[in-house]
């Protein structure tokens, strides 16, 4: 199919573009910005003036629930709400029943993703068996599978020897680890962040040492061996500014931030609000500001919506007993737009932290409109306002601190693949 898109502002973060052009997809890439290529007769073309047109957003936490969880969500409904929000690639982490831990179980979920024929998957392998944190899986297997990274998901790995012979084993093949850092025993037990707020409400907390902890450990080992580690949302202001020394120093990291976070405190948990529990806990307005400015600044290299749809039974209890996650797919590119109007950073900074920095991480293809790119593209209104009501979200899980909030930016059209795969 050959397809011209004309009249957007097309803001492709990796080549520096920022301009109103043309954009011509042929075979499922891009076949040129600007000028039309010699003999090029397009089979549609789409009128996107008003639109910005970037590349295909990719996220970098998305739980899709399967297999094991398929009462909560499947891959078809998680698809379908990627698609909605601009996502053509997904990092799902480990954590699914049973645990990425074998080639085969990878396989067969990258292909049950192939058949739905929507967006891009891309497994992380449990670092350890089971992530039970007691044996190292074998990573070399469940790359040649298709996992692009290994993790404990948001299972702490209390063996510190066990954690050590995972990095040196990933450093030898040249493997990222992602890693949540969160120490499992100052955690043990908390809903919320160690505060004021908590403490009024009864709650138990997690301290930002918790975090902090994690990170010391973490940075030691990767001066003992070298290995190249992926924070998973940071959470606080000290651990932005350990983070900074570390890349000052030199070290192979990168980090991303949960969109959330760039928005909510623990003040907004209110009267227990379950949507407000979520890991690591919104913790106070200096921590959501440092993250800001952090990801502003590219300390904090990209933004992730760390989707976890959660079903009505594991979120209607009191705070305490209530399942972490939110739903984020559909509201990732909007949550990001209104951080940066926010914040004043500019659109393509923005958008770079969803699309070029974000593949920079999980190597995974995609990420730019060069030509010859996969033509994967989202179009959207960026100064659309539209008021978030979990009953038209796409994805199975309806949860979401965000419900009756006005936010900004709206995904018009998702191509996936130089096929229109979303069109409103």
């Amino acid at each position: 199919m050959r397809l011209r898109i004309t009249g957007a502002r097309v803001v492709d973060p990796a080549s520096g573009l920022d301009a109103t052009t043309d954009l011509y997809l042929a075979d499922g890439r891009v076949a040129a910005v600007g000028a039309r290529p010699d003999g090029f007769e397009a089979d549609r073309t789409i009128d996107a003036s008003g639109l910005v047109a970037c590349p295909g957003l990719v996220d970098l936490s998305a739980r899709l629930r399967e297999p094991g969880f398929e009462y909560k969500a499947t891959l078809e409904s998680e698809m379908q709400a990627a698609l909605a929000g601009g996502v053509t690639r997904l990092v799902c982490p480990p954590d699914t029943d049973p645990p990425l831990d074998e080639p085969g179980l990878v396989e067969m979920l990258k292909h049950r993703a192939r058949s739905l024929a929507r967006t891009h998957l891309y497994p992380l392998g449990a670092l350890t068996v089971g992530l039970k944190g007691e044996v190292i899986t074998e990573m070399a297997e469940l790359a040649e599978a298709g996992c692009v990274g290994f993790s404990q998901a948001n299972v702490p790995l209390v063996d510190t020897q066990v954690l050590a012979r995972a990095m040196q084993y990933a450093k030898s093949f040249g493997f990222t680890v992602w890693l949540q850092p969160q120490d499992a025993h100052l955690s043990r037990g908390g809903v919320a962040h160690s505060g004021p707020v908590s403490g009024r409400l009864g709650l138990s907390g997690v301290p930002v040492t918790a975090e902090t902890v994690a990170l010391h450990t973490i940075f030691e080992l990767m001066r003992a061996n070298g290995c190249r580690v992926h924070l998973c949302r940071l959470s606080s202001a000290a651990g932005v500014e350990l983070l900074r020394t570390a890349k000052r120093e030199g070290l192979p990291v990168t980090a991303d931030v949960a969109v959330h976070h760039l928005h909510l405190t623990d003040v907004d948990i209110g009267f227990f609000d379950t949507n407000c529990r979520v890991e690591p806990p919104f913790r106070a307005q200096r921590d959501r500001d440092a993250l800001g400015a952090a990801l502003a600044d590219g300390t904090i290299d990209a933004v992730c919506s760390d989707h976890t749809p959660v079903d009505d039974d594991a979120k209607q209890v009191p705070f305490g007993e209530a399942e972490p996650g939110v739903t984020g797919l559909e509201l990732l590119l909007p949550l990001t737009l209104s951080w940066a109007r926010r914040a004043g950073v500019p659109l393509p900074v923005a958008l770079s932290r969803l699309t070029a920095d974000a593949e920079r991480i999980a190597r995974c293809g995609g990420g730019s409109l060069v030509p010859g790119a996969p033509a994967d593209v989202c179009l959207f209104d960026a100064d659309e306002a539209w008021v978030v009501s979990p009953s038209t979200l796409r994805s199975q899980g309806h949860h979401t601190p965000f419900a009756g909030r006005e936010v900004l930016g709206r995904v018009r059209a998702t191509l996936v693949a130089g096929r229109p795969a979303m069109e409103r």
